[in-house]
């Protein structure tokens, strides 16, 4: 099951920590937003390290469609009437700088790098569509409203975002991670006061970004009620048509398209992690529906940090934690999240105003219905009678069919049959027998 970007790129190697070391900054975390951090600051000439607990890009960063947009589903009109004209048009702005950033890195890089048209189609509501266009004019963005023709069923039509891209992103982050100061099989386990506590030594430190996907410090900013994740799945088919724009339904159960070379790549599928949902076996039926004379050619599945507003988590991790900061939540759009973030995260480490940082604040409001839900489902797995619990919190696990995973429905950790840790936030292995798995 690995990913069609796994497969055709080699990826630099780096040491392992072994003894003490000492930095003014410690970035935890060696995926896309931990690699873009470490870049930026060593351009700008901070001292740096990172720490990545296997290897660089191992984790959900090589598990994405590789869309590089600003258009996050029809959120511009929801903004506009939840946060109102500024933070909508900030927001879009901070986005936009991250695609424009992302076409000066990425001429300089053999990545598959294309300019696309990316589209967020709707089935059946043509209205929602509509108001989203005259949301982005409002905030002064043109969008345009298309039929989506490209698709091989009938839609409600699509809003289009022109010059943003797609990529490969493997080849991408191996071409500017060569020479940055990263440590791979570096596992952090504790945080203590200005130093980071690995499994082959420790690392002190000024400032830290923990870049983990999902935040690994569970006492300060209470991430783990403020975020669930959510599973979706990847099948790469040969012998299509192709299609030119990359698609994304704006319903959360929709599928999205974009094509890589002679591949279509077709995702969908997904649910919140611990719970059931299609999977592949969904994108599977609907390839032997509408692509009948199709091979499949790779499978893989994602996971993605869900926020309470749809806006990731960038900045001070917490106010009880001076000097830390924080990248998650990105909400299915990780690569361009990730540029936001490390741009973000950079001006803050060195100490420089940055004009969209009460946009992504971690500290915002938490008062969204999706806070209840979070809670309730936390209450439900740790009432859930089962001898296979996670030790992030003590929720029980669920088995996953179709991944063979066992699964956490309260924060999203999964671990293998075997109870060995695949996805944070837990930060280690669940103890239990072989026997008796399912």
């Amino acid at each position: 099951m690995n990913s069609i970007w796994t497969e055709s790129a080699k990826l630099p190697q780096f040491e392992k920590l072994e003894g003490s070391a000492r930095t003014d900054v410690l970035i935890i975390g060696g995926g896309i937003a931990g690699i873009l951090c470490a870049y930026f600051l060593q351009e700008n000439g901070v001292d740096y390290i990172l720490a990545e607990k296997e290897t660089i890009c191992s984790g959900i960063t090589k598990n994405t469609t590789a869309k590089i947009t600003s258009q996050h589903g029809l959120i511009y009109d929801r903004l506009l009437k939840s946060a109102g004209a500024e933070k909508a048009a900030l927001y879009l702005e901070a986005n936009q700088n991250s695609v424009r950033k992302y076409f000066e890195l990425c001429g300089q890089i053999n990545c598959d790098f294309e300019i696309k048209t990316n589209y967020v189609y709707s089935l059946d509501d043509r209205r929602k569509l509509e108001n989203e266009v005259k949301a982005l004019d409002q905030i002064g963005f043109c969008a345009e409203l298309s039929e989506a023709e490209e698709l091989p069923f009938p839609t409600a039509g699509a809003v289009g975002f022109r010059n943003q891209a797609q990529f490969h992103p493997l080849r991408m982050l191996a071409g500017i991670a060569r020479g940055l100061h990263i440590y791979e099989h570096t596992f952090v386990k504790e945080l203590a006061e200005h130093t980071a506590v690995a499994e082959t030594g420790s690392i002190a430190f000024q400032k830290l970004i923990v870049a983990t996907h999902f935040p690994i410090d569970n006492k300060h900013g209470m991430y783990f009620m403020k975020m669930y994740q959510h599973r979706s799945y990847v099948i790469a088919l040969a012998d299509t048509a192709s299609v030119n724009g990359m698609y994304v339904d704006e319903a959360r159960g929709g599928m999205s398209f974009r094509s890589y070379r002679d591949l279509l790549l077709v995702g969908g599928g997904g649910h919140r992690t611990g719970k059931k949902g299609g999977g592949w076996q969904e994108l599977r039926a609907f390839a032997e529906t509408y692509y009948p004379l199709a091979e499949e050619k790779y499978c893989w599945a994602a996971q993605d940090c869900m926020t309470l507003d749809q806006i990731p988590y960038i900045g001070p991790y917490s106010k009880r934690m001076p000097d830390c900061f924080v990248a998650t939540g990105f909400h299915k759009w990780g690569m361009t999240s990730a540029m936001t973030a490390a741009m973000l995260l950079t001006d803050l480490v060195m100490e420089q105003e940055n004009p969209y940082a009460e946009v992504f604040s971690p500290s915002r409001s938490m008062m969204k219905p999706q806070l209840l839900f979070n809670s309730l489902e936390f209450l439900a797995g740790l009432l859930t009678v089962s001898g296979k619990r996670c030790p992030h919190l003590g929720c029980a696990l669920k088995w996953n069919e179709a991944e063979h995973t066992w699964d956490c429905s309260c924060h999203g950790s999964r671990f293998d049959g075997e109870g060995e840790l695949l996805d944070n936030p837990a930060n280690g292995n669940a103890h239990f027998s072989k026997k008796g798995i399912r």
